[in-house]
């Protein structure tokens, strides 16, 4: 590849790759415009598409888009700028754009925490421009005893038409390091009474030790996972968000619910090669992956390579 789009240089390529996509999809992701499936109902996949695994009734391409960049919570150690800067890109519009581009190139599913105009844009997609991406969403509401709060937005998001719901990393780490993990199954069998998989989220490794010790019936887990082999990593500026990457490898290994590795460019510091050859060839069975729009074609082909080249992995596919 000539020149590699990095989310350090975008700002000067998004301009240029947004002008050729607009070209490219002609109308898409311009306000009012109807969204052409990218693979019409009943026709057979592309033999290149990129591969697909099951967490529980869903069909799931093994690259999701990452909500981040959709919610404009980005990451971005000391510059603070870039916050405001990926605001300002990401509109409505971009994101209804970006959600067709990802879906063109083989990305069936997303996952994303509850941020009422980002759920706006979904239903935006899905309602009125005919999208048929899957929505994995944890809800961000406090857990208590009872889990009033939660289950009322568990209820929201499954009338919204959520495919999949997540007990929130945040409060998954919380609940294990205070011991309940009595809530932390409360919640899981809260959304999968609903009739959707329900799963957990994690930073800390503690809580995919004291889900498995206790039996918590998730129906998956979504867990950081990176190396690092980066720059920063250990800077202590919001830079690493797998702590111990090994560890996290050796407890998997045995764990038979699909894994969703996230945060595995540790926010763009590891290129996206690097960084889904790592994760899949160590037995995470799907990869989130924030992409900007102008690089959701780059990363899925860079995917699909190292699938389709994968060595034999210590740990089966799960998903």
């Amino acid at each position: 590849m000539s020149q590699e789009l990095t989310r350090r240089n975008f700002v000067k390529g998004s301009l240029l790759t947004s002008a050729g996509l607009a070209l490219a999809m002609g109308e898409a992701g311009r306000a009012g415009a109807a969204e052409a499936p990218a693979n019409p109902a009943g026709a057979p996949a592309p033999k290149d598409a990129l591969p697909k695994g099951k967490i529980g009734k869903l069909e799931v391409s093994r690259i999701l888009l990452g909500g981040n960049l959709l919610t404009h919570f980005t990451h971005s150690r000391d510059l603070r700028y870039v916050y405001a800067l990926a605001a300002h890109y990401n509109t409505d519009a971009k994101i209804l754009e970006t959600l067709a581009v990802a879906e063109a190139n083989g990305v069936n599913t997303l996952a994303i925490h509850t941020v009422p105009s980002a759920l706006k844009v979904l239903k935006q997609h899905r309602k009125e421009r005919g999208g048929k991406m899957q929505w994995i969403i944890c809800p961000t509401a406090d857990i208590q005893p009872g889990l009033a709060q939660y289950s009322q937005q568990v209820q929201q998001l499954i009338d919204d038409g959520t495919d999949a719901i997540y007990l929130w990393g945040v409060r998954a780490d919380a609940l294990a390091g205070q011991g309940k993990i009595d809530l932390i199954g409360k919640a899981v069998e809260l959304a999968k009474a609903q009739g959707v998989p329900s799963g957990v989220g994690a930073h800390d490794l503690n809580v995919i030790k004291v889900c498995e010790q206790n039996k918590i019936p998730a129906d998956f887990y979504i867990k950081t996972l990176h190396h690092h082999n980066y720059p920063s990593a250990k800077l202590g500026h919001d830079s690493m968000w797998c702590s111990n990457p090994q560890e996290t490898v050796d407890l998997m290994k045995p764990v038979e619910k699909p894994w969703i590795a996230f945060k595995v460019m540790a926010a763009g510091a590891i290129p996206p090669k690097d960084a889904f050859q790592y994760v899949f060839q160590n037995g995470a069975d799907f990869s989130l992956a924030g992409m900007f729009d102008f690089e959701i074609a780059e990363d899925v082909r860079i995917a699909k390579e190292v699938l389709a080249a994968l060595p034999q992995r210590a740990r089966p596919w799960r998903g």
